[in-house]
């Protein structure tokens, strides 16, 4: 939620500078550092800038920078505070501007803050749950998203199988069935929100590791026809499969090729690349959304009045 909330701070803040001029996003950067968010919280005006002279711009940037900027930048951000005042000359009121650009960057710093500080409650809660670091040992899985699933899962030992485990996460699909017919539609969410949301997440980056699931990818969107996000459930409910066998075996997560072979990371990524690599052609056309046309006399509710005439069958008289 605080990344969330952080990254909407930044595209306001983003939106606040270009109101000033482009040039002010790609001197400080769209992901600004903290040096950007002091500087922007104290110097948001441009005549501020410019006051402050080369000197004491570059000491503030060397200092809250540790070194990383210096006079370079400081020369930088002096040209762009000129352009941006040739650009507007009188027709922007900016003390008004440059004080809603410090309310964003504080709350940016503010929040910046809040998740390092929880970061690090984060890494120790983890160690002390995960001593053996078997979660971070899966592809695509770091201390927070580990974390994540950890907490949100609980002790996957308490689970009969691996069948209730997938279950238990709403990622398995839901089947509609009658008398006559069934079928298998989406995915039942009947788990929690906040583990499908780590393992969608840990899965984008697992598939592009561990050549098992690439090659899982890349059956369903090449032989299967699923979409990408389709795609990318079912890998997520592998992906949690294999964490918990992991788990309950006490065993880091261990790379294979599809034949069973243990690769590295460059190997894996090597077979990945050359194996199961999807065109943007194919990725584009999963992509398409086809929807059915519908014409005057189609009616969404089955309740709802007829636009034409009825098209009820005639019978015949008598007939049984």
């Amino acid at each position: 939620m605080l990344v969330k909330r952080r990254t909407t701070t930044f595209a306001r803040l983003n939106a606040l500078l270009e109101i000033l001029s482009p040039a002010w996003v790609g001197a400080l950067g769209s992901n600004m550092s903290k040096t950007a968010l002091l500087l922007l919280a104290h110097y948001a005006d441009p005549h501020q800038v410019i006051h402050l002279g080369r000197a004491r711009l570059t000491r503030f940037l060397y200092r809250h920078s540790r070194g990383a900027w210096g006079q370079a930048k400081a020369e930088e951000l002096l040209a762009v505070a000129a352009e941006t005042l040739q650009l507007w000359d009188d027709e922007l009121d900016y003390p008004d501007l440059a004080e809603d650009i410090a309310i964003e960057a504080r709350l940016a710093l503010a929040l910046t803050t809040e998740l390092h500080e929880l970061d690090q409650r984060i890494t120790t809660l983890l160690t002390d749950a995960d001593p053996q670091q078997i979660m971070t040992s899966v592809p695509g899985v770091g201390p927070v998203l580990a974390a994540q699933i950890l907490g949100r899962l609980g002790d996957p030992c308490r689970f009969d199988s691996l069948a209730g485990v997938r279950s238990f996460s709403g990622l398995v699909p839901r089947l509609d069935s009658s008398g006559l017919t069934g079928r298998h539609n989406g995915p039942t969410k009947a788990g929690d929100a906040c583990l499908r949301e780590a393992l969608y997440m840990a899965a984008e980056h697992a598939r592009r590791s561990d050549p098992i699931l690439a090659a899982k990818y890349h059956r369903l969107m090449v032989t299967s026809g699923k979409h990408h996000i389709s795609a990318l459930c079912h890998i997520a409910t592998s992906l949690l499969g294999r964490i918990v066998a992991c788990w309950r075996r006490g065993e880091h997560y261990q790379l294979r090729d599809v034949d069973g072979r243990a690769v590295t990371t460059a190997e894996a990524r090597a077979i990945i690349a050359q194996r199961y690599t999807i065109s943007a052609e194919l990725r584009a056309a999963r992509r398409a959304v086809h929807t059915r046309g519908t014409d005057r006399r189609s009616k969404e509710s089955p309740r709802a009045p007829s636009t034409g005439p009825s098209t009820r069958k005639t019978t015949t008289p008598g007939a049984a």
